[in-house]
This record gives structure tokens, C-alpha cells and sequence, in this order.
């Protein structure tokens, strides 16, 4: 029985382990919530490229956590704000950044 209870103990501590690593902090995040922020940037960067304004415009897409980072370079503020638009408009978008450039 004693053994048994070593095991027991032995079997509960990896568990606990493994499920801590999985665990999402403000600077990492778990593996379904990376592919979701996956998705997220994809959607974004295609409504983006859709948009005939921004179309041929050097905006670069970063997503954390569902708070979507924009940057790079646009020919006019209206295009930052479109860009800005566009991104909130996407599902999964819980903010929007902007960190985008004039030319």
C-alpha cells in the first residue's frame, strides 16, 4: 500500500506539471489560443488585401491574444484609418493597435 500511495502521488504531480505547462500567461500563450490568434491574422490580413484602398499598401499583421497589431507603411492617414477599420470589423478582434507609417 505504500508503495501505492508513492505512485499515486508520483502520477498526480506530473499531471499537475503538464497542466500548469499548458497554461496561458500574459506573455505566452496555450496551444489553441495561438491558433486562434493564427486565424485571427489570417482573416485580418485577407480583409486587408480585399480592401481595394489598401490593396497594394505594406501593412504587416501581428496578433496576441486576439489584440491585433498593425505596422508598416501606408501612402495616406486615410488608408491607416481603413486599415484600422478593416481589422476591427474581423471576428475574433478584441483591439486593434496601430502602429502604421506615412510613406
Amino acid at each position: 500500500m505504500n508503495q501505492f500511495s508513492r505512485i499515486s502521488i508520483l502520477v498526480a504531480a506530473v499531471a499537475l506539471t503538464s497542466l500548469v505547462g499548458c497554461a496561458s500567461t500574459r506573455q505566452h500563450e496555450s496551444p489553441g489560443q495561438y491558433v486562434d490568434d493564427t486565424a485571427i491574422t489570417t482573416k485580418v490580413k485577407t480583409a486587408i488585401f480585399n480592401e481595394p484602398m489598401l490593396k497594394s499598401a505594406e501593412i504587416n499583421v501581428e496578433t496576441f491574444k486576439g489584440r491585433v497589431q498593425l505596422s508598416g507603411f501606408v501612402s495616406s492617414r486615410a488608408s491607416i484609418d481603413r486599415a484600422v477599420q478593416v481589422a476591427q470589423g474581423v471576428s475574433g478582434v478584441t483591439s486593434v493597435g496601430n502602429d502604421m507609417r506615412l510613406k
